[in-house]
């Protein structure tokens, strides 16, 4: 068996343009990819969108878990600060009663939603 001929080394000039007929042509971008677009990371900072003020969010709430057999537990709490969580039967009873006492005197300011109900 023979060895493969070497391929040449000298490779022919190039034909392109040089001097002033030379104009010069901007970087190719990848496939794909977005003009200005950022290599690696977000091109702007996600931020939560603000609710919009017509519509209505939750201000607190009463969770009561009462599995058969089993100790009830319940957690209350209000944008005020106030969370309380109980565990029992008469525990709960008296968080659900203090709860509803809670929705009256709270200090947070009246909202449309809390003024209608």
């Amino acid at each position: 068996m023979t060895a493969p001929r070497p391929l040449p080394l000298n490779s022919p000039t190039p034909t392109t343009p040089t001097g002033e007929d030379a104009v010069p042509s901007a970087p190719p971008t990848a496939g794909g990819e977005p003009e200005g677009a950022a290599r690696k990371g977000v091109v702007v900072a996600l931020r939560p969108k603000p609710r919009p003020t017509g519509q209505r969010y939750q201000v607190g709430g009463l969770h009561v878990i009462a599995p058969p057999r089993r100790t009830p537990r319940a957690r209350s709490w209000c944008v005020c600060g106030r969370d309380r969580t109980a565990t029992g039967t008469a525990a709960v009873l008296a968080l659900v009663a203090e709860h509803t006492d809670h929705r009256t005197t709270c200090p947070r300011p009246a909202t449309e939603g809390r003024a209608a109900a």
